[in-house]
């Protein structure tokens, strides 16, 4: 399983993706899923991959030898980002049909989805999702971020901070909160982190890491946020029933029922037999 999502907010793209593949239960390696193919200056493009590996380096593939080839469409000659990623799907739908035959035979999938990003000089950056039918389709100011791979468990943070005007490093930071949430739920998507930003009208992708389980970074991160979170949820509204001046759980009983009216009405009751 995989996790990558791509965010796209104004002043940029943000990619984030885990490392972890498995061919069996018990053979799991690190391979990266992030593939950046910068032209500095003219475009920039960077491309996550979940799904069937072999079908992904089929595409990955493709694209080199498309440019080493100097052939009638690569990733340099498109006027437009949108054409790009039309042509990616054309080399993904490509790639499936190439990996198929013994692989379905065996009932294995080939199939993989595509997150591409970037930007070509003289129009905005843009982010599509390429489904494994060469279909896509784009990030917009209302849906400012895509997901593929095991999506669910990284989404809620998204869905609360992500804006078209958050900024660049915050996108950033709710990407590493995702990913860290994911990895926490499932076990199939695993450490290291890739990470990277794409600012508008650069051309050019700027930073770019990689955060293991020791990076100091990541470590700040995911403890702060585990830390701020309990303590946000020891912060919310209490309930009716959580009376702050109840005696501890650990009092005698005899004193706990003397907070309950009915007893108390109750020893008034015998009290005035007694008299």
């Amino acid at each position: 399983m995989t996790y990558c999502v791509g965010i796209q907010v104004e002043e940029g793209l943000v990619f984030a993706s885990d490392t972890r593949t498995s061919a069996s239960f018990d053979d799991v390696r690190v391979h990266t899923k992030m593939h950046v193919f910068d032209f500095p200056g003219e475009r920039s493009f960077v491309l996550l991959s979940a799904g069937n590996l072999g079908t992904t380096q089929a595409v990955l593939s493709r694209l080199q030898r498309d440019l080493s080839d100097n052939a009638h469409t690569h990733l340099r000659t498109p006027k437009h980002l949108f054409e790009v990623a039309e042509y990616v799907g054309q080399a993904l739908v490509a790639a499936q049909a190439q990996v198929s035959g013994s692989a379905q035979q065996n009932g294995v999938s080939v199939e993989s989805t595509l997150i591409l990003g970037g930007q070509i000089a003289g129009e905005a950056a843009g982010l599509f999702m390429i489904y494994p039918l060469g279909n896509c389709i784009a990030a917009s100011p209302e849906t400012p971020y895509l997901q593929i791979g095991e999506s669910k468990y990284g989404k809620p943070i998204l869905d609360r901070i992500i804006r078209h005007d958050t900024t660049l490093e915050d996108a950033s930071r709710c990407a590493l909160v995702s990913l860290d949430s994911t990895i926490r739920s499932n076990v199939s998507v695993g450490l290291p982190i890739d990470l990277a930003l794409l600012r508008d009208n650069a051309l050019k992708i700027g930073e770019r890491i990689r955060l293991d389980a020791d990076t100091p970074l990541y470590m700040d991160i995911r403890d702060n946020w585990s830390r701020k979170l309990e303590a946000a949820v020891r912060s919310l509204p209490r309930f009716p029933w959580e009376n702050t001046d109840s005696p501890p759980a650990d009092a005698p009983a005899q004193a706990q029922r003397r907070v309950i009216p009915h007893d108390d009405v109750v020893a008034s009751q015998a009290a005035q037999q007694q008299q």
